[in-house]
């Protein structure tokens, strides 16, 4: 077979090209640090590649979720803090207020006080987050939550609650509705209201009160008559009388499961009413305080009314505090939540930043020494070729 000298040119030009090509990508490869430089280069592991980048995506996404979250559940707990060391004062204020040395005067200082705290309250459910958004408007959070009408406190939000992804298989809320914080809480001791009958004439004062037997407790409302001042008895809704018997200042009164404790003098006829716990707003509670406070007392008979209404305020300000502390115990649980999973999310993401490294990432030692052997093969290929080029058959006539 004869070989033409342009073909043997063209074979040179073609060998020489396809190592100077060679050596130019293990020389991209150095510059770069990187073994990969296009998926052709190696398919699968080009494939595994893009799976841990898009997992490292997702990682990333769930990180500036999770911040979101934190911000808010700490600027909630902010203000429930704040919440909690209102509802103290409010506390003091009427334990302070109920009793029978506070003049008509002070009681007024003590029911400005409270107008304050209480406005101090409304502006706290209504409090805004870093974007402007209510905190404690649910998934209305566009929208006032709290506002005062003729009618008492209502609440404009809703009881929807924001899930928020922080992990793969990990959500939490990101924060709390108002009406779980401020509005349904039960009056009364939580599970009973005991109230006097605004005609009573003696002064009976109840204290506070307990369920015993949960079994037992029919949650109907009863009525505690007296028949003398000696002498009470307990009907049911339909007048059936429940339980009688003598009084002595101080007893313990117990049936249905439940029993609370009367003092005082009462007189005949006079009632109190026990009746299952209904949702009250602490805004509520706290302007019954002020109502009481405002209300006149000019005989032994109407300060027993305002301490009985006292005793109930001070109880529901109680249940309150005990309620705003139950939700900041979750926002806990949930700030520890997302803590746990941020850290794991970095671990994840560490790991696939690693894998990734391994499958992309030169192997120094290898390249280099592979360098060096293409520049070797390309500078004998040059030399060969220039030789080459230089034969003549003539150089042998």
């Amino acid at each position: 077979m004869r070989v033409s000298t342009f073909g043997s040119y063209l074979q040179g030009v073609r060998l020489l090209q396809e190592l100077q090509s060679t050596l130019t990508e293990t020389q991209v490869q150095v510059a770069t640090g990187k073994r990969l430089l296009r998926p052709s280069d190696d398919p699968i592991a080009a494939a595994r590649s893009l799976g841990f980048r898009e997992s490292i995506g997702r990682l990333e996404q769930f990180d500036r979720n999770s911040n979101t979250a934190r911000a808010r559940l700490e600027q909630e707990e902010s203000a429930l803090q704040s919440v909690t060391n209102v509802l103290q004062r409010v506390r003091e204020l009427a334990i302070r207020a109920n009793n029978a040395t506070e003049t008509k005067s002070s009681r007024r200082q003590v029911a400005v006080e409270l107008e304050q705290l209480l406005a101090d309250l409304v502006q706290l459910g209504n409090q805004r987050d870093g974007n402007g958004r209510y905190l404690f408007a649910g998934t209305k959070d566009g929208s006032v939550p709290v506002s005062n009408s003729p009618s008492g406190f209502i609440y404009n939000g809703d009881e929807g609650q924001r899930l928020i992804q922080i992990g793969e298989a990990r959500q939490v809320y990101d924060g709390d509705s108002g009406a779980e914080v401020f509005f349904n809480i039960k009056n009364g001791n939580g599970v009973f209201r005991t109230t006097p009958s605004p005609a009573n004439l003696g002064t009976g004062v109840l204290e506070l009160g307990n369920v015993i037997d949960p079994s037992s407790y029919d949650k109907r409302t009863y009525t505690l008559r007296f028949l003398d001042p000696d002498n009470y008895e307990v009907v049911d809704p339909g007048g059936i009388v429940i339980t009688s018997g003598p009084y002595t200042a101080g007893q313990t009164v117990q049936f249905q499961g439940i029993e609370f404790t009367l003092s005082g003098a009462p007189e005949t006829g006079d009632e109190f009413v026990i009746e299952p716990s209904i949702n009250q707003s602490m805004f509520q509670t706290v302007q019954n305080m002020i109502d009481v406070l405002d209300t006149a007392v000019a005989s032994d008979e109407s300060q027993a009314a305002l301490v009985n209404r006292m005793n109930l305020s001070i109880q529901e300000v109680d249940l309150a505090i005990e309620n705003v502390g139950d939700i900041r115990t979750q926002i806990g649980i949930r700030l520890s939540a997302i803590e746990s999973q941020t850290d794991g999310n970095s671990a994840s993401a560490l790991l696939a930043k690693q894998a990734i490294s391994e499958l992309e990432d030169l192997d120094y030692a290898e390249a280099l020494s592979r360098l060096s052997l293409q520049v070797t093969n390309l500078e004998a290929a040059q030399r060969s070729f220039a030789a080459t080029q230089q034969l003549s058959l003539f150089d042998y006539i």
